[in-house]
Formats: structure tokens, sequence, C-alpha cells
């Protein structure tokens, strides 16, 4: 499989693990990265997230955690191909079994989100199969500094679903961004982040397209260290 070149590092991908998509891109460009010293990502998948998380803060320490160790032998490759390998690692471990006596600063998280599908393809990466949403919420809100930022991306109709849960573990919503994939679309993803401090939630919406393609400068605008396009 062709490796997916970025500015400043690429990504070898495999038939095992769940490809470079948007969804990645989008919340790997958009969580809430500054003075975050010791970053989480759960369900590292390729590495992806992780990596633009390392690009965008030059300082921190980043942990990229996935059940499927064929995600975790790639991601790792992926770390050491970077220009930030040293400050990345990959660990084969299953988050409802995570312990840590570290606290980390920000949690990420593109997580499975059918709670059904007939196909097989992709199953661990799209299914709340091998992590629900509870769990992910509880157990990032015991992983997090008094600080800290759990930040995700989910289906637009998840989202009552996930504020709900998360507010039973004390984490409240800070910001949301609606994601459309096109123009005129209905809402496709949002990306939450959530914190255990009140406060006045930011709200913005996103374009990724304006036709087939063709993208819109929002999302240019968004992408411009990481990806090629020119405007």
């Amino acid at each position: 499989m062709k490796p997916f070149q970025f500015k400043e590092f690429s990504i070898l991908q495999s038939k095992h693990v769940f490809r470079v998509g948007t969804d990645g891109v989008l919340l790997g460009a958009s969580a809430k990265v500054d003075g975050a010293k010791n970053i989480l990502e759960v369900g590292t998948g390729s590495g992806l997230i992780s990596l633009m998380l390392a690009q965008r803060n030059r300082e921190a320490e980043i942990l990229a955690i996935d059940i499927n160790k064929d995600a975790t032998d790639l991601a790792q490759t992926n770390f050491q191909n970077s220009p930030f390998n040293e400050r990345l690692r990959a660990d084969h471990i299953d988050f409802k079994k995570f312990k840590s006596m570290e606290k980390f600063d920000l949690i990420v998280s593109n997580p499975p989100y059918f709670e059904k599908n007939p196909s097989n393809k992709d199953i661990l990466a799209r299914q709340q199969k091998e992590l629900s949403f509870k769990t992910l919420i509880e157990n990032s809100a015991a992983a997090l500094s008094e600080n800290g930022v759990l930040s995700v991306i989910i289906p637009f109709d998840a989202d009552e679903e996930f504020e709900n849960i998360s507010s039973e573990s004390n984490l409240f919503l800070q910001r949301k961004k609606i994601i459309y994939g096109m123009i005129h679309s209905k809402a496709k993803r949002v990306i939450l982040e959530f914190g255990f401090q009140k406060k006045e939630i930011t709200h913005s919406e996103l374009i990724i397209e304006k036709a087939p393609r063709i993208y819109t400068e929002q999302y240019l605008d968004l992408t411009k260290d990481f990806h090629h396009f020119s405007k």
C-alpha cells in the first residue's frame, strides 16, 4: 500500500490497520495541543494523529496506544521514521485495562463509532466492539491532569450521547466544532473537547469541500502545515 506523504512526515499504511482518513486529519489539526506536556492517543492506528500533534507541539511527549498489535507496530515504525521520533512511543495496550501513574494534559481519540456493522472490515477501528464511549470517557477522566482536555471526533448524531456520558464523569464540554462534508450538506462529524473546569463553550463550524475534491479555504487553512494541497 502506497505511503501517505505529509509535509514533515510520511505514513506507511497496511491492509491490517485503519487507513489515513479525513477524520484523523481533522482531529490532529484541531485538538487543543498548546501547553500540553504529556499526551495520550487512544486507538492510534497508523500513528497519524500523534505525528500531527508532535509537529504542532514541539515539546510534548506522546504515548500512542492501540488494542491492535499490527497498528502499534506500524505506528512505531512511522514514529521512528519521523523527525519527532524521540518524543513518540506506541504501545500495544487495551485502554479498558490501561493504568498509569502519569496524568495527561491531553487525551485524543478518533474512537470506534458504529454500534453494529455487517462487515468485518476495520471492525476494531470502526465499531464499539472493544471500546465503548462510556469506557473511553471514564478511563480518560481517570488519566487526565487537573487542567487536562479530552478531545475526540465522532459522528454528529452521537454528540448528545457522548456529552451526556461525559457529564457523568464530571467532564464538561469546552469546545465544539461541527464538521460538514460539503456546502449545504448535513453535519457529518463533530469535534468535542472536555475538561474538569466549566467554561464558556466555544462553538465553530467547518466545511471540508465546496464540490467533490475542491476544498474550502477553511479546510485548506486548517491543514496547510500538513497537506501538500495548494489554494
